[in-house]
């Protein structure tokens, strides 16, 4: 079988969009290539693990590039994920150059491509990200593992937003508590949650492709008792409250269902939100606020920010 590569010349601000847009079109995964990672100061105290190639890296903005075979159907799905690219300009995303290059390699090179970006990754002082192809040998006892094949995932757990999601959940989640993962993704926030000994986690996705690569990764990480993946528009049809809510979402997006999480997070409770650009932190943390929330924590790497925000205890009649 020929892959038809999708190549996208882009911003930073625009990755998680683009990237949701060609997971929506059938690709399984997407490569990110930014030259940022290449002068990058990097603080070995988690041991990861990188093998960049200069060559592999645009001089300026980011390539955002996915495999998606080739049938007749291709022209067709090339011109929806355009127009669905030019189409975020009014969400106020900055596109950029959005140059669209399209180039044809064999199912051989396809794998190769994909394997070449992805090695084990410890993201925190507890957990590594290991591509299931990798042979890995963890370095502590409490070390926990979470592993991923980006081929059938959208997303691998390394990009900044999600590592600050997990970091997040590491220092929230207690033994025994309840979780709303909303835009689950490939799972990797809720597979975390389980291995952090969570007892309920509801996996939330409206993608249907989204879903099936979530229960994949949630089985391949033998949590499957502690997770169910549901089908649903973000918390529209959640009744059950939670401990602890996240998403890793367009800020957009979370700005759309900030009261239904304060009704659905218990008192005392924690909503941690990500994939926010640093231009739109002071518009999300309002909306937090005006919604009843209570800041606790404002994270930040790189361009992205993610938020800690608490219900407080004394709304127990809620």
């Amino acid at each position: 079988m020929n892959w038809s590569e999708i190549s996208i010349h882009t911003t930073n601000e625009a990755i998680e969009p683009i990237s949701n847009i060609l997971h929506e079109a059938g690709a399984s995964g997407v490569v990110i290539e930014d030259p940022k990672e290449l002068t990058k100061e990097r603080v070995d105290k988690f041991g990861e693990i990188y093998q960049l190639d200069p060559d592999d890296y645009p001089d300026t903005g980011v390539n955002v590039k996915a495999y998606i075979s080739v049938n007749s159907f291709l022209a067709e799905t090339v011109d929806g994920i355009k127009q669905a690219i030019t189409n975020l300009k009014a969400f106020d995303i900055d596109i950029g150059a959005n140059m669209v290059e399209i180039s044809e390699v064999n199912e051989e090179d396809w794998a190769t491509a994909w394997k070449k970006y992805y090695h084990p990754v410890k993201i925190s002082s507890t957990f590594t990200i290991v591509p299931t192809w990798e042979d890995y040998t963890p370095v502590s006892s409490d070390e926990l593992i979470i592993e991923l094949d980006p081929g059938m995932a959208f997303g691998t757990g390394t990009h900044p937003t999600t590592v600050m999601c997990i970091q997040a959940l590491e220092r929230m989640v207690k033994e025994g508590d309840r979780i709303i993962d909303v835009g689950t993704g490939s799972g990797v926030l809720s597979i975390a949650s389980a291995l952090l000994q969570a007892k309920d986690i509801r996996a939330l996705d409206l993608d249907e492709v989204a879903v099936t690569s979530a229960r994949e990764n949630i089985k391949l990480n033998n949590v499957s008792h502690k997770v169910s993946v549901q089908q649903g528009n973000l918390l529209t049809e959640q009744t059950e409250q939670a401990e602890v809510i996240v998403a890793n979402i367009l800020a957009e997006v979370i700005m759309l269902f900030v009261e239904d999480a304060y009704k659905l997070v218990l008192p005392g409770g924690t909503f941690i939100t990500s994939g926010i650009i640093q231009q739109k932190k002071k518009q999300v943390k309002d909306e937090l606020i005006t919604a009843g929330f209570v800041i606790e924590e404002v994270i930040a790497m790189e361009d992205w920010v993610a938020i800690i925000a608490k219900k407080p205890t004394d709304h127990a009649g809620e």
